[in-house]
Parts: structure tokens; sequence; C-alpha cells
């Protein structure tokens, strides 16, 4: 009897010994924030409404009607007067980049985030695992990563990753990256180095589809300290609950409608296409049916079930399918209030903030932190996102157990988006600690149709822009 009641024993011990691996396991899996630092430049790279316009004149390929169309399309783009722009631009020479303007645009950025963000956690660049590093349009031999390696003595163990050309949703990328990483490794460190090179990248040419691109884009980036050690949890920022990557790159109308390609006079630029909204909607739309159960509690998805067989019901009995109806932002039709506090969209530009807070039925309580970040910072492709989040923070809306919800496009065309768990109360200083008090603003109109609008009335024939 002793006997059966050992070997009885011997798999019930086994099993709960599996359990407790797999648990344990599963707890060394977690992917926490400790710190990040979003890059200010410095003021001398400010762009004022009067540098723009300088600017705007060097380009001689341009005539009235481009003209006309910048107008618009920078009152209409809802960034603001205190955005960054690389040094090459104010010395004149964006018509003429050399691959160190590119480089020293990156080590300017590197040098001040990565210091800042490793002093401030109290960590050495040797401690650091894993180094990802994603800067979309520009590729250097060595790698930037390469670069980050050997300025900062890193162990020759580190593992690094160096993507390009992966556009504005970069970041979630190598989140995911960062992520995948640690469920083979324990208590590792990793530096997430986020940001975009502009001094190669000014279009000259007068193709609107590209010129668009130089009046969205500006400088920026940040640096993001992360770890899977659970006994530094109670130090961290956030945890990562989730994480739901959409490539739409097999369709070929997503594919091109955001893409890097030489005008029909051989000059390099961004095209961004009349089809890109579109494209957007429908990653969107994709990404969103993968992750909404993933984010919010039963209740939710069941009332959205209910609700949508009610609606099908309906149409069969009355034969009302609405084909009629006007083609707007599609809603989703879910409350994600529900299981997410605070959205975490990026500043694509005005149409994608308004477009997202449409579809996701959101408050301009919701959009103020992209709306403010945008008009600020402007459109700073992958780090965008670190800028919202800093806002949040800055402004003291994060609060233990919130869920951010963070949202990101990019070119291929891919929609990104994770679920943040906010692990402390947060509202520490941040790239925003200077001046958070002034936003948000009475009034984000900007002064350009105040100083540019003669151009509207001009005429074609006697139009001289250096007047």
């Amino acid at each position: 009897m002793e006997l059966f009641s050992f070997l009885l024993i011997i798999p019930i011990f086994y099993l709960l010994f599996k359990i407790w691996n797999w648990i344990n396991d599963v707890r060394d899996q977690q992917c926490y924030i400790l710190d990040y630092q979003c890059y200010k430049p410095s003021d001398d790279r400010m762009v004022g409404t009067e540098f723009s316009g300088e600017v705007i004149k060097r380009n001689k390929n341009l005539g009235l009607n481009e003209y006309k169309f910048l107008l618009k399309a920078i009152v209409s783009s809802g960034i603001g007067e205190q955005t960054y722009a690389p040094r090459i631009m104010f010395s004149g020479r964006e018509e003429s980049p050399k691959l160190e303007d590119g480089i020293l645009e990156m080590e300017e950025f590197f040098h001040d985030s990565i210091e800042k963000v490793l002093s401030r956690a109290g960590i050495s660049p040797q401690e650091i695992d894993l180094l990802v590093v994603n800067v979309s349009m520009l590729s250097t031999v060595p790698s930037l990563c390469s670069r980050i390696i050997n300025h900062y003595k890193m162990r020759p163990d580190i593992k690094s990753f160096n993507l390009t050309g992966m556009g504005c949703s970069a970041s979630l990328i190598s989140l995911d990256i960062v992520r995948n990483v640690f469920k083979s490794y324990k208590n590792k460190f990793a530096l997430l180095v986020t940001s975009e090179s502009l001094s190669p990248n000014w279009y000259a040419g007068n193709d609107r589809s590209m010129i668009l691109s130089n009046c969205l884009f500006r400088s920026g980036g940040c640096a993001v300290l992360l770890t899977n050690n659970k006994s530094l949890k109670h130090r961290a920022m956030f945890k990562l609950k989730c994480l739901v990557r959409t490539h739409h790159g097999a369709k070929d109308e997503s594919y091109g409608c955001c893409i890097q390609r030489e005008d029909d006079k051989g000059r390099m630029g961004f095209h961004l296409s009349k089809s890109l909204p579109k494209a957007a909607t429908r990653s969107f739309v994709d990404n969103l049916r993968v992750i909404t159960p993933k984010i919010l509690p039963v209740r939710e998805l069941v009332r959205f079930m209910a609700v949508s067989l009610l609606k099908k019901w309906n149409v069969v009995r009355h034969g009302s399918s609405h084909k009629g109806a006007s083609q707007g932002p599609i809603k989703a039709g879910v409350n994600f209030k529900s299981g997410v506090d605070h959205f975490c969209i990026h500043t694509g530009g005005k149409a994608v903030i308004d477009g997202i807070g449409i579809s996701l039925d959101l408050t301009e309580y919701d959009l103020e932190p992209a709306r403010m970040t945008l008009h600020r910072f402007g459109n700073t492709s992958a780090s965008s996102l670190w800028y919202v989040l800093a806002y949040m923070e800055a402004k003291k809306r994060l609060k233990k157990g919130d869920k951010v919800l963070m949202i990101s496009f990019g070119a291929g065309f891919k929609c990104n988006s994770c679920l943040w768990e906010v692990v402390r109360d947060l509202g520490d200083g941040n790239v925003w600690k200077d001046e958070i008090y002034m936003y948000p603003p009475k009034t984000l109109v900007n002064p350009y149709m105040e100083k540019f609008g003669w151009i509207q009335d001009e005429d074609p024939g006697t139009f001289n822009p250096e007047i």
C-alpha cells in the first residue's frame, strides 16, 4: 500500500513541478518599460513661419499652384510653429545632402536620449543585453546599431537588430522583437531606439504627392529601456499586455500608397497616394478585429455580438441594406473605453487622428494628447507614439492599473497596436515638463494663412515668389 501511495505521489509532484515551471517562465516572459526618453532638439533647430517660407522659396521648381497647395496643406496639417528640422535645412543644403549629415543627425539624438535614459535608470551601457534600432530612411555601414555599440563600448555578446524601411509603425515592430527575445532569455535589459533621418530625404521637386511629406515630417526620436526581470517590476512604468501586427503588403494598392521613389525628373522623394486613407482604414479594421478580443471585457464582446445579430436580423426582416449610405469613417461599434483608459494615437496628421477618433467614438479629451503632440512636435515618424505617451504622463493622467492602447500606421502598408498597463502612478518630468502648463492652447490655428494668404489672390502671369 505504501509503495502504491509513493508511486501515486510521484506523478502528482511532477505535475506540480511542471506547472510551477510554466508559471515561472510566463512571469519571466513579461515585458516592462523601466524608463523612456524623448528627444528635444535645441531651439536653434526650431521651425517657425518665417523660416518655413524661406525654405519653400529655395525650391525653384515650384509654381504658383504648388505654393497654393503647400499653403493649404500646412494650414490644415495641425502642425504648429515649434517643431524641429535637421541642421542641414538651416545651412541651406537640403538639396545636396551628404551621408555625414544623416549620421550626425542621428548621433546628436543618440548621444542625448540614450545617455539620459540610462543615467536616469541607473543602468550602464555594459548591462544592455539587446539593442534594437529603427530608422527607416537611413542605412549605413557599419549599421547605426554598431555605431551605438562602439560609442558606448557595449558587451561583445550583445544581440543587436537594425531595422530600416519599416515606416512610422516601426516602434511596435521593434517592441515585438524585444518581446520575442524576452521569451527565450531571462532577466535581460533591452534598449529600443526609434527615430527618422530627414537630412538626406528632402524632396526638391514639384510632384504634389511627394512635396506633401516635406510639410508633415519633423525631427525627433526616443530611447526606451525595457526588461523582463520580475524583481524590477516595482520600478517599472508600464507592462506590455498584448501586441498585434497587421501587414497588407500583399495588396498592390496598399503596398504602393506610401512609397519612396523618383519623380519623372529623377528626383528622389516620398510618394503619398490618394489611396492612402483607404489602405489605412483596411489595415486598421483588420488590426482591430484581432486585438479587440484581447483587450475588452467579455461583457462588452457579448453586448457587441448581440447588437450585431439584432441589426442583421432587422436587415433580413425589413430588407434594408443601406447600400446608398455615404462612405465615411467606419465605426467599430464597440465601446473601447470598457477596456481602455487612454488612447496613444500615431500623429500621422490631423485626418488620421480625426478618423481614429470617429471610428473608436473617442472624445476630444481622448484625442488631446495626439493633437497636442502633432502641434508641438509634428509627425516624428515611428517615435511619435512616445511623445503622445509623454504628454499623458506630464498631464498626470496615468494612474496605476490604467490601460493604454497604442495605434500606429506605416508604409507597407501596416497597422500595429499594443496595450500597456500602467504599473505605478506616473507624472515624472519628461520632454514636456517645461511647457506642459501651456497645453492645450486656446487655439491651434497657425499664422501661415495670415502671413502667406496673399498667395491665394496672385495671378499666375505676374507671380514672383521672391517678392
